[in-house]
Formats: C-alpha cells, sequence, structure tokens
C-alpha cells in the first residue's frame, strides 16, 4: 500500500504535456557510475564475505553494497520551510543455510568486518533452522536457477543528477513557482516540495554474478489551498506531474508542460471552490491516468504479488483474493484488459537492470485479455510455485534490510488504435471525468475499494460540464475491471506512480511506476463523501 503521509500525484490527459509512456528497454546512457562509489573497496568486501560463507558452508550467498542518498526541499508560500539530506551507506549478506534464510548487515568497511558480518548470517540461519524443526515444518529455502551476470553496469536513464544543481537553484525554482500560484486571486497558501534519491548498488553472490548500478528519481510537487474568508470553507488543488525516474531536466527541460499546469490551477481551483455536490448513483467514469494509476497500484499491483496471493505476506497490504489456484482462470476484468509487469520501462521508478538477487530485468503479462495469468515473483517464490525463474522483483530499500518481493512497474497497455479521451468522453451520456489521486481505501484482500481524486467533471451528453465535488468510486475489483469498455490509444498513455509504497516488517518503501491510458468504465456506484461521513 501507498504510506498516507504523501500522497503522490498523476496527471490530466486534456491539460498537459504528456510524459512518454511506452515501455522499452532503456538504453544504456553516457553517465557512469560515480567515481566515488567505485572507490569503494566493493568487491574486497564482497570476496571477504563470501568466501567466509562458502567456508561456513552456506548453499548460497549474496552481498549487496548500498549508498543511497536521499534529500527533500519544502516551501510554504515561496518561503524556505525544512530541508533534509541524508546518506545511509552499508552492506548486507544474505545466505540460505541448512535450507534456511540468514541475513546480517554492517557498515565497517574491512575485510575482517565484512567476513563477521557473513558469520552472523550463517549463525542465524541456522538458530533459524533449529526453530523452523521445532515447529514441525519442513519446508525448505530453494532458490530457482538464474544465468550468470558477471561484471555487468547499468546506468539509469536521465540527462542531469539532481545532486549535481545547487540547492539554491532547487529552493529558488520551487520558490519562482509558488509565487506565481500566491499571485492568482483565490489561493490562499501554497505548498511546495522536491525529493530527490541517488541510489548506488553493488551486488554480488556465490554463483559469480557482479553486477554495479546507479538510479537518480525525483518527486516534485505543488499544492495551491483556497480559503473563503466568509465560511472558512477551504479546499486544494495539487499538480499532476508524476514522480519520475529522471533527473533535473524533468524540471527545467520540455518533458513536462510545468508553465500551462501551474497557469491553469488557480482557476481549476477557484471552479473546484463553487462546484455543486455530487448526487450519489450510478455513473459512467472516464478516469484519467492521473487517478488510474493509483487504482492500479491497490487493486491490481499488490493484488498479483505472490507472496501475497500464497499468504506469506500480509503487512499493510494483506494478502489477496487472486490466489495461486485461479492463475489462468481467474476473470480479473473485461477482455480490454492487458496489464504488465515491467522491471525495464524506460523512467520507471521501480526499473533496473537487475534486481537485489542478481535477475535481470524483465516484462511480462500479469493479466491478458482480462484473465490473470502471471504474478510478480523473487526467485524463492518462483521455485516454491513451480516456476522456472524469477521477473526480477526482489527488492531492499536499504543496506540495512533484508530483500523481500517487491512491485514491478505494474501498467495497463493502450489500445493500439484506441480513441482520445475526448473521444472516450464523447460516448458518456451522464458520467464523471475523474482527475488525479487523492485518498483511497481497500480491504486486506485487495477486492473492496474507494477511491477520490483531485478533480471530478461532470459529463452531459459527451461534454465536459464543469466540476462537481464530494466524489468517490466504489466497487469490487473484479466489477470495477469487468465495467471497462474501452481503453485509450498510446496517446494517452502516461507513467504515473508513487515514492512511497510500503511493504514488510519492518516497515520498507519503495518507488513504483504505473502507466495506464485513459479509460471508460460503465455502471460505477458513486458515493457522495460529505453524506457518507455524516456532515
Amino acid at each position: 500500500m501507498l504510506w498516507r503521509s504523501r500522497t503522490p500525484a498523476g496527471h490530466d490527459s486534456l491539460r498537459t504535456r504528456r510524459c512518454e509512456g511506452k515501455s522499452a528497454v532503456p538504453p544504456q546512457q553516457e553517465h557512469t557510475v560515480d567515481p566515488t562509489f567505485l572507490a569503494l573497496p566493493l568487491r574486497a568486501l564482497a570476496d571477504a564475505a563470501l568466501a567466509r560463507a562458502r567456508a561456513l558452508g552456506a548453499d548460497h550467498a549474496d552481498f549487496r553494497l548500498e549508498r543511497v542518498r536521499s534529500a527533500a526541499w519544502r516551501l510554504r508560500d515561496a518561503r524556505p520551510a525544512g530541508s533534509s539530506d541524508s546518506t545511509d551507506l552499508g552492506y548486507a549478506v544474505r545466505v540460505v543455510h541448512g535450507g534456511a534464510w540468514g541475513f546480517a548487515s554492517g557498515v565497517d568497511l574491512t575485510m575482517d568486518a565484512a567476513a563477521k558480518v557473513a558469520s552472523q548470517a550463517v549463525a542465524m540461519a541456522k538458530l533459524s533452522a533449529q526453530v523452523i524443526a521445532a515447529a514441525g515444518s519442513d519446508e525448505k529455502v530453494e532458490l530457482a536457477d538464474e544465468p550468470v551476470h558477471a561484471d555487468r553496469t547499468w546506468v539509469s536513464s536521465y540527462e542531469t543528477d539532481p545532486f549535481a544543481v545547487p540547492d539554491a537553484d532547487k529552493t529558488g525554482l520551487l520558490a519562482e513557482w509558488s509565487s506565481r500560484l500566491l499571485a492568482a486571486d483565490g489561493v490562499s497558501h501554497v505548498d511546495a516540495s522536491l525529493i530527490a534519491v541517488h541510489e548506488n548498488k553493488f551486488y554480488a553472490d556465490t554463483a559469480g554474478t557482479t553486477t554495479t548500478q546507479q538510479r537518480v528519481r525525483l518527486h516534485p510537487q505543488l499544492t495551491a489551498v483556497s480559503v473563503d474568508p466568509d465560511t472558512g470553507g477551504f479546499d486544494s488543488m495539487r499538480t499532476l506531474a508524476p514522480p519520475v525516474g529522471r533527473g533535473w531536466e524533468y524540471l527545467t527541460g520540455d518533458v513536462w508542460d510545468w508553465d500551462g499546469e501551474l497557469a491553469r490551477i488557480p482557476e481549476l481551483l477557484a471552479e473546484k471552490m463553487r462546484a455543486p455536490s455530487v448526487e450519489a448513483g450510478t455513473y459512467d467514469l472516464v478516469v484519467d491516468p492521473s487517478n488510474l494509476w493509483l487504482t492500479i497500484h491497490e487493486s491490481i499491483g499488490h493484488a498479483t504479488e505472490l507472496d501475497r496471493a500464497l499468504g506469506y505476506e500480509a503487512a499493510y497490504a494483506g494478502t489477496s483474493f487472486a490466489t495461486f489456484d485461479q492463475l489462468g482462470s481467474l476473470t480479473y476484468g473485461s477482455p480490454h484488459m492487458h496489464v504488465t509487469g515491467d522491471r525495464t520501462a524506460e523512467h520507471g521508478l521501480a526499473t533496473v537492470g537487475y534486481d537485489d538477487e542478481g535477475v535481470a530485468g524483465q516484462s511480462w503479462d500479469l493479466v491478458k485479455d482480462g484473465v490473470l495469468v502471471g504474478y510478480q515473483l523473487d526467485r524463492r517464490i518462483a521455485r516454491l510455485t513451480g516456476f522456472a525463474r524469477s521477473n526480477g522483483c526482489a527488492y531492499a530499500d536499504s543496506p540495512g534490510h533484508v530483500p523481500v518481493q517487491r512491485m514491478a512497474n505494474v501498467s495497463l497497455q493502450p489500445a493500439p488504435d484506441g480513441p482520445s479521451t475526448e473521444e472516450l468522453i464523447s460516448g458518456v451520456e451522464r458520467g464523471i471525468y475523474v482527475v488525479g489521486d487523492r485518498s483511497w481505501s481497500i480491504d486486506m484482500q485487495r477486492y473492496n475499494f474507494q477511491f477520490t481524486g483531485q478533480r471530478f467533471f461532470r459529463i452531459e451528453n459527451g461534454r465536459l460540464a464543469g466540476q462537481l465535488k464530494d466524489v468517490a468510486y466504489q466497487a469490487t475489483t473484479t466489477d470495477f475491471w469487468g465495467s471497462m469498455e474501452a481503453v485509450g490509444g498510446p496517446q494517452t498513455y502516461v507513467l504515473g506512480g508513487a515514492f512511497n509504497c510500503g511493504k514488510a516488517q519492518p516497515g520498507q518503501v519503495a518507488a513504483v511506476s504505473h502507466g495506464c491510458p485513459s479509460a471508460l468504465f460503465r455502471g460505477v456506484n458513486i458515493l457522495n463523501t460529505t453524506q457518507e461521513a455524516g456532515r
């Protein structure tokens, strides 16, 4: 699930330039891995740790050294309100010994310390094996076979490392954008923020795989707030630009129409403040990618994590109604539904060259023609359930955490010759066009849900007829996706996503993208959120 403290934004198909979207293997960039990371004793530490694990009888061992720099800048009404800049540097050793997992981590970059961490990991595996045996279980940890990738290097797709840009330039741009919004009639306050991450990772295992990787990502966001001085009523409107696996060029280049989006927000917010409350009932919906990505995340992304479907994972987001016995038979949605898992989408937040088990990034089907045909897998779950191999979904968010099965870029594919958003709207007599994400609620089986949004436009006789407010759409997962009558073409496709997907205990947070086109849904139940709250 997503942590509610920082709900990210999507994108408005009718009003803003698109990010390029279709999944493709990212090209090798001109960038090289940061030499200060390469100067660390990566291979020497790995050799010491893996040699110790072998000597102690480990069936498998892997070593992962990470340096993750994360920074954030926050402004309130164009004035600095806070900032942070931290670096997490360390390494981890994971082993399979006696059919059980063992894990330990450290920060002392010496060979002796790395060997000691490996010893601790083996000792943990031995203790785990005793606990498992005492519980009467004979289940053994085994990993699916994978090709060996020796001395591979991968760098994500970006132009300018955001950490190469002076902080004054970052806060200056956010302040300038905030000032534009504050100068508009009806805007009372503006919050602005930017999160940047630079991630380096070195991986080695006893099979011979060694990989070195570098990724950057950005999450910019501005929120305008309007307060009615007479009634005290207030509302807000947020930018729809999604978080991306890009560099500073996302804020200063022609990837996104920031000027256009900022210019439209005050007028849209003023209209929202005056908008009538929705009448609860059944409506046809045209859902914009800026909203639909989150519904995909919660009702498909988490539900097709196979560890959840098997009941091995239930933290935060629960298990899954899409159980393993229904693979190949569960009707997830309409025949127009084609959903992929993808670790290769260019600029995707979950895009990697290799995962944290040394598995190369891949793309595969999860739902095809409306039927469940695949899951997201790591090596252990793949072997446990009879799959030939993993599809590269192991990830740890820090060197102090063990890799767990994490979400790929899960995306709804567009129709090759599909309609525009305007054409989808033109086919609706009475409905609502839903733009931007806001709050959400879904049960622990990923089945019953309701979602709200940033902006809701009434559709009358195929045309937009002003905004509504207090709107939430409610359904079961299979009913909702079963009601999808049409998906837009590639021109409507946007790669949305989030920085804040939470999973596991102890909790981990990962960034993930979800691409989708605009889509038309028939006969969806609409709630009035004010009435539902008893107000």
